[in-house]
C-alpha cells in the first residue's frame, strides 16, 4: 500500500506516505462537506486520499488547508478542483516564489508531474485565527511558525486533535524557518489539553506521549543553540558542527527512513548561519573529507 490511513476520531482521518520520509496528510468530513489538510508527497497518493473521500465518505471536498508551502504538503492541491485552498499569507507568497519554479524544474527529470499544478491560496492570514465549521467539527487554525514562517496548524476542538505540520515532526527541522519559533511553538503545545498530535512526518502522538515529545524536541534545539555557540569559539566552526553527533542532542539517526542524520546537520549549519549571518567555516581537512565521500 502506498498510502497507510486510519480513522483517528469520528470523521477525521489520517494518511501517510509509505514512500517518503513518513509525510502526513488529514481529512475532516461533515454531513455535507469535507477538508484535507495538506497533500503527500507524490501525485498517486494524493490521488489515493481523493479516491478515498469520494469512495468512503462520499462527500465533496470544499476547503484544502495547507499548513505550509514545501512540495510535500502542497503540490496535490490543485488535484481537489472546486474547492477552497486556505493558508498564511506567506504560503502564497512562497508558493509562487519559489514553489512554482521549483515545480518547473521537477518536471524536467520527472514525468510524475507533468500534469500537476501549482495551487494558490484564496483565502489567508497572517495573524490571529481562523474558525471553520465542518458538520460538528470545530477547527480553529492559528500560526504555528518554526519549521518555517509560514507555518500553520489546525486544532479539532471537540476530540481536541492538534495537526500540527511540520513544526512538529519526528525530528525539529529548522533550516528553512527558525529554531526560537520552533521553541516558542512547542511551549504553547502542553497548555492545549490534547488527544492527539498529527505531526507532519512521522506517526501519531498519543496523549500519554505527548509531554515527553515536547520535551524531547525542545531538549534537542537547545542542544543545537550550545553546539552552534559553542563551534563560534573555534576557527573552523563546521567541523565542530560536522562533529556533533545527533546522537548527543538527544535523537536517533534512525529517524525518518534515515534522514534524519541529513537533516542534523542543515539545522546545525542553518542556525549558525541566522544568528552570525555567515557561513560557517571549515578546515581544509574538513572539505578534503567532503570530496572523498
Amino acid at each position: 500500500m502506498i498510502v497507510q490511513h486510519e480513522r483517528i476520531a469520528d470523521n477525521v482521518y489520517f494518511f501517510q506516505s509509505t514512500q517518503y520520509a513518513q509525510v502526513t496528510a488529514g481529512v475532516i468530513a461533515g454531513p455535507d462537506m469535507a477538508v484535507v489538510i495538506d497533500t503527500l508527497a507524490y501525485p498517486e497518493e494524493t490521488t489515493f486520499i481523493r479516491g478515498f473521500i469520494e469512495r468512503e465518505l462520499q462527500v465533496p471536498v470544499r476547503y484544502v488547508i495547507n499548513t505550509h508551502y514545501h512540495a510535500d504538503h502542497s503540490w496535490g492541491t490543485a488535484q481537489f478542483a472546486g474547492a477552497k485552498i486556505l493558508a498564511h499569507t506567506l504560503c502564497h507568497a512562497m508558493l509562487k516564489e519559489r514553489g512554482i519554479p521549483a515545480l518547473d524544474r521537477e518536471r524536467e527529470h520527472n514525468p510524475a508531474y507533468r500534469d500537476i499544478q501549482i495551487a494558490l491560496p484564496q483565502i489567508t492570514f497572517d495573524e490571529g485565527e481562523l474558525d471553520l465549521q465542518v458538520g460538528k467539527k470545530s477547527l480553529r487554525i492559528f500560526p504555528f511558525p518554526g519549521h518555517s514562517k509560514d507555518s500553520i496548524a489546525i486544532l479539532v476542538e471537540e476530540d481536541r486533535i492538534l495537526f500540527a505540520g511540520d513544526t512538529i515532526m519526528s525530528l525539529p527541522f529548522v533550516a528553512d524557518g527558525d529554531l526560537d519559533d520552533s521553541i516558542a511553538s512547542l511551549k504553547r503545545v502542553p497548555k492545549m489539553g490534547l488527544e492527539n498530535i498529527v505531526q507532519g512526518h512521522g506517526d501519531i502522538i498519543l496523549r500519554g506521549e505527548i509531554d515527553d515529545k515536547i520535551s524531547e524536541d525542545i531538549a534537542y534545539l537547545t542542544e543545537i543553540k550550545k553546539a552552534v555557540k559553542k563551534a563560534t569559539r573555534r576557527r573552523y566552526p563546521l567541523d565542530l558542527l560536522e562533529e556533533t553527533t545527533i546522537e548527543e542532542c538527544g535523537k536517533s539517526r534512525v529517524l525518518l527512513g534515515g534522514l534524519a542524520q541529513r537533516l542534523h546537520r542543515q539545522n546545525m549549519v542553518a542556525h549558525y548561519r541566522r544568528t552570525f549571518n555567515e557561513e560557517p567555516l571549515g578546515s581544509e581537512e574538513y572539505y578534503d573529507a567532503v570530496e572523498r565521500e
